[in-house]
């Protein structure tokens, strides 16, 4: 037999035990390790938040989807839902830290409802509600940060967005939330605050294009794949953040918070190479 051996462990995996060290023989060790891992399967019933993050393809994002959106930002109204692509390396999940800003940014929030995939698919049918229903695994909470200064310099050249909305943490999310949690997912109240002031606060109801004719339309064009996301549109409010500054963000369904959908999270400065000059 091997002789024990003594390794650091957290409190949260030896089951009631108060040193944060203690000595095991390695079938103890691993004993613990099982009983933990079957706790956590047998409680879990999706994929915790980590675990969409390293699943995600891609995240597709829904453009000027509200009408109060469109005007507020000078846009002109969409006469079909289009979409634009973000990093799933954009994805910040709660365990991760700040949203970085880099220099020169000028960093805009925008919630919204997110849509997991469950399945892959091709060529939804936005009438069959059944179909683009089965389609969705879950839902997430997300933030489409924006660098509406690298945004607006892109779209007077004619040029993609990515640069705008693909940084490292412009995608702060929580989740999941399972589908019998949104029954109806044109029926959420979307919330953000910062520092404390109620910046948006409307309801799915108010999207242009629904969710069906989303998936449909992005479905003709690429496959959805099993984890893919895709963020539904942003209501009105969006705006400015700085360093310093904290975010929080929820939902609400027949007025009640939703526990999973909830976001707090600090901006601070990136730091790096980067900062933002005419292209």
């Amino acid at each position: 037999m091997s002789a024990p051996f003594v390794r650091a462990v957290s409190r949260s995996f030896v089951f009631g035990r108060t040193s944060s060290q203690q000595s095991f023989s390695r079938p103890a060790v691993q004993k613990a390790f099982v009983a933990q891992r079957t706790f956590a399967s047998s409680s879990t019933k999706m994929a915790p938040i980590d675990d969409i993050k390293t699943n995600c393809r891609k995240v597709m994002c829904i453009g000027r989807n509200y009408a109060d959106h469109v005007t507020e930002l000078n846009n002109q109204r969409p006469k079909q839902p289009f979409f634009f692509l973000k990093p799933p390396s954009s994805i910040l999940t709660p365990s991760e830290g700040p949203i970085l800003r880099p220099a020169g940014v000028n960093l805009h929030f925008e919630v919204e409802l997110g849509v997991v995939i469950g399945k892959t698919v091709r060529d939804l049918d936005e009438n069959d509600e059944a179909a683009w229903r089965d389609a969705i695994g879950s839902y997430i909470l997300g933030i489409d940060m924006t660098g509406r200064n690298v945004q607006d310099e892109a779209k007077k050249k004619g040029l993609p967005w990515s640069i705008a909305k693909g940084f490292d943490t412009f995608l702060p999310v929580a989740g999941p939330i399972e589908k019998s949690v949104i029954k109806d997912p044109h029926d959420v109240e979307l919330w953000l605050s910062v520092n404390g002031e109620m910046k948006q606060n409307d309801n799915t109801e108010l999207m242009l294009f629904r969710i069906g004719r989303q998936l449909a339309d992005i479905s003709k064009v690429m496959v959805l794949e099993k984890g893919d996301i895709v963020l539904t549109g942003t209501p009105k409010g969006v705006g400015p953040v700085v360093t310093g500054d904290v975010l929080e963000a929820g939902m609400r369904i027949g007025g009640k918070e939703v526990e999973e959908a909830r976001i707090k999270v600090e901006v601070k400065d990136r730091g790096g190479k980067y900062t933002f000059g005419e292209t």
